[in-house]
């Protein structure tokens, strides 16, 4: 059981990823809101149940999995919609990420929320003890973007402008490792904030 959690945030090709893939191979275990997105609505879920319920049994397929293409498209123009769907899935999130987190074999372990600025920070995630922040300069979240998905500037600064600003995430950061393309710097940075959580982890155990 681990009671010491860190929260892993960052920009979009920030590099969070491979900061995580880092720190699991120093034996921590990671809870990713990704997948946790997915497993809350899988067949047979209440969540399922109440996306059904609150937008319409066509927002189901064929075998009763959720038409996720049919469902973005839905709520991708009205904020409303889209709230309401977030008032179904992200409580249903949190609670799994905790109970991920709580069982987690590791002296500490981290919850993976890309998005933690955006949907609310610590007051969303009260049980988290420090934010990490995976901060990369605005130029080079740009050339990975363009790179890794094969589009042009202009989509690059739209998807960047969509997110919580590098000063806000910063305001929510506890620790920050600096992603900026630097193989080794990176593994020297994830080794320091190691040996530091496994501290604080330590120290919260003998309190």
């Amino acid at each position: 059981m681990s009671q010491y959690v860190v929260g892993l945030t960052g920009g979009i090709a920030s590099g969070k990823s491979e900061v995580t893939r880092r720190f699991e191979a120093l034996g921590i275990v990671v809870a990713d809101a990704d997948l946790a997105a997915r497993a809350v609505v899988a067949i047979g879920s209440p969540a399922l149940s109440l996306i059904a319920e609150r937008f319409g049994a066509d927002m189901l397929l064929a075998d009763g999995s959720l038409d996720r293409a049919r469902l973005r498209a839905h709520i991708f123009a009205d904020p409303t919609e889209r709230a309401a769907l977030e008032a179904i899935t992200h409580p249903a999130i949190r609670r799994l990420m905790q109970q991920q987190c709580e069982q987690a074999a590791s002296p500490y372990a981290l919850a993976a929320i890309p998005l933690l600025t955006e949907v609310g920070g610590r007051q969303a995630y009260p049980w988290l003890e420090r934010v990490l922040l995976v901060d990369a300069p605005e130029a080079v979240q740009h050339a990975r973007l363009m790179q890794r998905d094969g589009i042009d500037a202009a989509l690059a600064d739209q998807m960047i402008a969509a997110q919580a600003s590098r000063a806000q995430r910063l305001a929510l950061a506890d620790d920050v490792v600096v992603n900026d393309g630097h193989p080794d710097d990176l593994q020297a940075q994830v080794e320091r904030l190691h040996l530091r959580y496994l501290e604080l982890a330590q120290a919260k155990g003998l309190a």
